[in-house]
Formats: structure tokens, sequence, C-alpha cells
């Protein structure tokens, strides 16, 4: 498999893509105008705590107070290191009105909700993420190999450690790492550990004390793996960024990172822009002819398989059994293509054969392993549904690039000019019984206008004989086919 990183830099906003094979799997977004703060340290102001739901609001200087529950709290023990036990029953033993703390951002705000904060502070590097608040050596799960994570972890331990305390996970990238990479990345750590502490100090509550890497940066510290082949960049200012910062902690990745010199943009390059435009609407093509339905909801996404054009070769099971498989591999790529977390209800079409039913969630396991984002999946509920979580830290694609239609507010769709129509003639006869006027005039759609002067006319003409009051007509070229004023003159 191949795998490439596309980075558009442009003047107001940076979009990254990993490709694979050809096909676009994921698409990270950072503008200037709502740069994403996963990951920066604040130094918050405790404004609310709430017992009744173990958590607290904290003022961090964003736009929303943020939330932070008492499981994210980090216990000061009696020789002032941090850890996470015991747990604690109440928040109140922990923070109160008016306390600083030092916290970070663990998930964006995404629509009216808050950030979510944690003080268990983390700080990445290449190879390990530092946990000052934190104990011992953890080995991410994608390094499968016993041997290697036993080999890592002792490495870990037998570096020096730093005075502060702290502890370590090693992440996917480490896998091969050599002794001299580890001990620069927990030099650097340590380094950048203090930075954060002194500015800490003399920051004010609400201020930032230390902001993550920009996405061109953070692509190639969190995705350039062993299996990226290269990085093209289309802007010479980004590149010349990135080969420093690649010369300074991955210097055997500097040659991957190449300056795009095509005519074409950029995100030509794979269909990479046609893939963003499709991932924004609601069906999803198979190729057998089968079809997949996504809709996003403020709480959950709801994913539906159909058969559509796709009638098979055999039998009705074997067809619907295809359809799933080629739907499950699908499924995945949106969900990681679309960024969607939370819950997601996956409703496949139903299978009588039981190993069909488990050969489909296999095939959703695995197509889901790629996925750097945590998932969780459940087995078939009563209902044939599959259950399923995916870790939700920033918004969708969508909600970053589309907002609700005004004319649907986000339903959807829009009463028929029929049902307006019923509407206008109800609201004609409400205005005149209590309000005098020496003729009314009905502004609305072109096609409720239309409907008005033919199948609704002989309603019309009833109306204005039972009042006596003539009705005008006028086109608004602005009005949705809902909207719609009955005006007095």
């Amino acid at each position: 498999m191949t795998t490439e990183i596309l980075i558009n830099s442009g003047l107001r906003e940076t979009r990254a893509a990993i490709v694979e094979n050809g096909a676009l799997q994921e698409v990270h977004i950072e503008r200037a105008s709502r740069r994403g703060i996963v990951g920066n340290i604040y130094k918050g102001l405790v404004t609310r705590v709430l017992p009744g739901m173990q958590a607290a609001f904290i003022d961090a200087g964003l736009e929303r107070a943020a939330f932070l529950h008492v499981d994210d709290i980090a216990v000061t023990r009696p020789d002032s290191t941090m850890i996470g036990l015991p747990k604690i029953d109440d928040i109140r033993r922990l923070v109160n009105q008016g306390d600083n703390l030092l916290v970070q951002i663990v998930k964006d705000p995404i629509g009216t909700k808050g950030a979510r904060l944690t003080t268990f502070l983390s700080l990445p590097s290449r190879f390990l993420v530092y946990m000052p608040r934190s104990e011992g050596v953890g080995v991410s799960a994608r390094i499968e190999d016993e041997a290697e994570r036993q080999r890592l972890r002792e490495l870990v331990t037998s570096l020096p450690q730093p005075a502060q305390g702290g502890g370590y996970i090693l992440r996917t990238a480490a896998a091969g790492a050599t002794r001299d990479a580890l001990r620069a990345d927990m030099v650097y750590l340590g380094r950048l550990w203090d930075h954060v502490r002194e500015r800490s100090v003399a920051a004010k509550p609400g201020e930032l004390v230390h902001e993550d890497l920009p996405l061109p940066t953070r692509m190639l510290r969190d995705e350039l793996g062993r299996d990226i082949e290269r990085v093209l960049v289309d802007a010479a200012a980004t590149h010349v960024q990135m080969q420093e910062f690649a010369r300074a902690f991955m210097p055997e990745a500097v040659d991957r990172i190449e300056l795009y010199a095509g005519q074409r943009p950029i995100f030509d390059l794979h269909g990479t822009e046609e893939e963003i435009a499709r991932a924004l609407g609601r069906k999803v093509e198979l190729k057998s002819g089968g079809y997949v339905i996504i809709d996003q909801t403020e709480s959950m996404t709801t994913v539906d398989v159909n058969t559509g054009a796709y009638v098979g070769h055999r039998n009705l099971e074997e067809t619907i059994f295809r359809t799933n498989l080629e739907a499950a591999v699908a499924i995945a790529r949106q969900l990681r293509l679309r960024n969607l977390g939370g819950i997601i209800i996956i409703d496949f079409i139903d299978m009588q054969d039981e190993s069909h039913r488990r050969q489909v969630l296999e095939a959703l396991s695995r197509s889901l392993a790629v996925d750097r984002v945590q998932t969780h999946i459940a087995s078939l509920s009563p209902l044939g549904l599959v259950e399923m979580t995916r870790k939700r830290t920033r918004e969708s694609l969508e909600h970053l690039l589309c907002q609700a239609c005004p004319t649907c507010e986000g339903r959807g769709f829009v009463r028929t000019p029929e049902t307006v129509c019923l509407e206008i003639l109800r609201e004609i006869l409400r205005q005149v019984r209590q309000f005098g006027s020496r003729e009314l005039v009905i502004l609305a759609h072109q096609d409720v206008i239309d409907r008005l002067l033919d199948e609704e006319a002989p309603a019309l003409s009833e109306l204005e004989a039972e009042n006596g009051k003539p009705i005008r007509l006028q086109v608004e070229p602005f009005y949705g086919v809902d909207q719609y004023d009955v005006v007095l003159t």
C-alpha cells in the first residue's frame, strides 16, 4: 500500500489530506479564523463547581466556558506529585470556585458545547508522549509485537528520568526507534515542560500557556511513519518550515518532503477536491450499484445500507451479503473522511445467515483498524443494528465546512407549495377577521404564487367574494418556498 500526504497551504486556510492507494482517507483543515485548540494548555479559572454533575466550568479565555470532569483532575499526593488515584467522589475536595488550574484541551468546542478539559497534561514528540502528572511507561496498542513492546519499555525506563517525575507513552512511530532517538525525545520534552511551567507561573487566568504545532508540522509529527511514501507541499515557505522541523526531529524523513511544482492544484491529484465535495453529501455510491445513506445529527450518526441497483448473480441472501461487505469497508472510510464521532448506528441489510453477519462485522473491524481515532464496535442489536462509537475530538467535516440551510433551518426539507398555499388561505381568514383593510397583498415564492393562480384560484376567488376585499399576489424572488407574508393595505 502506498500512502501520501498532500499539504495545501493557502493564505487563510491550510488543508492536509492522507491518500492511500490513490483514495482519499482523511482530511484535516485549519483556518486562520478558527484554529483547532486540542492540545493547547491554558491557565484556567474555576468559575462554577457543579457537585451534582461532579464537574466544573473553567474560564480558559475561550468563547464559551470549558468543561472539566472530576475524573480528569489530577490528585496531589503528600509528596506533591500528581496522580489519578485514588478516585475522588466529591469534586469539591479538589477544586473550588476561584481556583487557578493549568488545563489542556482534549476536545474542541463542538456545536453548542464548550471545550473538554483535563489537568492530566500531555506533551507529544515524535516517538513519545510525556505526561508530567502521571506515572509509568505505556506502549501504543498499535505496536503488536510483544518483544518490541518490551524492548521499548525497557529502553525508556533505563534512560535518565526527569527530576520532576512523570510518565511516558511510546507512540506507534516509536517501533524500531533507537536508544539515542528516544533519549533525544526525552531531553526535548523535559525542556518543553520546563518552559510550560515557567510560562504558567507568569500567565494570568484565561491566557494561553502552550500552543500545539500548526497543521503542516503536526502532520509530520503525528502521521509521518515509515509507511508514508512522500509528503507533497504546494507552498515554498511551508515546505521550508516542514523541512527544518524534519531536520531537527526526523532527519531520515527530510528527503520525503517534496515541493509540489505541478500546474494543477495539488488537491486535484487523485480527485481529492471531488472526494471532499462528495463527502458532504448524504449518499455514498457503492461500486456494485448499492449505496449508503449517512445522516448526522447532534447526538448520533445513522448509516443505512441499501442494495439499490445491485441484483446479484445467485440469490437474494448472497446479494445482501456482498452489498453489506462492500458497505462495511466504505463506511469505515467515510467515518474517517468525514471525521464522524460519537454514537454511530449502522443499519446493514438484514442477513439470515449467522456466518454472513459475523463476516460483515469482521470486515468492519478490519477496516476500522487503520483508524487512528479510537473506535468501539458492539455486536448486532436485537433489531439487527450495529452500534458503535468513535471518539470525537474535533468538528466533523460537515460542521466545519457547512452551516444549516437558512430556508429549512437544518431540517433537510421544506413545506410543499400546496401546504404553504393552504396556510396562506387560513392566514387571510385570520387577518380579515381581526383587522380592517382595503385590500390584501400576498408576498410569496414563485411556485406558491403559481399554485394560487392555478389549483387554488377557486378558493382564492371565494375568499375575495366572501370578505369583499381584493387579494393581490406578488412574487418575492428572495423568498424560500415556505416563506410568505400577508400584508394589509
